[in-house]
């Protein structure tokens, strides 16, 4: 008899973020080869940086599973899966900086804290976090 693979909920990061990123790893590339040292230095690393983003996008796009046995992390190292015996806590950390607001979805595994946003996650890390709880048994 085959395995009936249960219903999972998946968040995933939002193909306009990673395109986003990939039009800012080409712009500071372009800004690299149009300048003076510094100038190729700084942009060169910026866009190494948003390459970087925009490969681990490509490779992990589902960020966040959750399913009865627990969560499956994702990102550029691999998948982890998290059983929910080891979940700790689950809390959305919302701090006001310079009159901006970040929020941040974490999940506390023991000796591990996953963080993820919004960014990450396609929708509110509000939204993310209260569908976890309820899936938490």
């Amino acid at each position: 008899m085959a395995d009936v693979q249960e219903p999972r909920h998946e968040w995933r990061v939002p193909g306009r973020i990673t395109v986003l990123k990939a039009v800012g790893a080409a712009v500071c590339l372009a800004l690299a080869l149009v300048g003076d040292r510094l100038q190729l230095f700084l942009a060169g690393v910026a866009a190494l940086g948003f390459a970087v983003l925009v490969i681990r996008d490509l490779i992990a796009p589902v960020r966040l599973a959750a399913g009865e046995d627990g969560l499956v992390v994702a990102g550029l190292a691999g998948k982890e899966r998290v059983s929910w015996n080891d979940v700790d806590r689950i809390r959305v950390d919302s701090r006001r900086r310079y009159g901006l607001t970040t929020e941040l979805l974490e999940i506390d595994a023991g000796d591990q804290i996953h963080l993820f946003s919004r960014f990450d996650l396609g929708e509110s890390v509000f939204d993310v976090a209260e569908a976890l709880i309820r899936l938490r048994p």
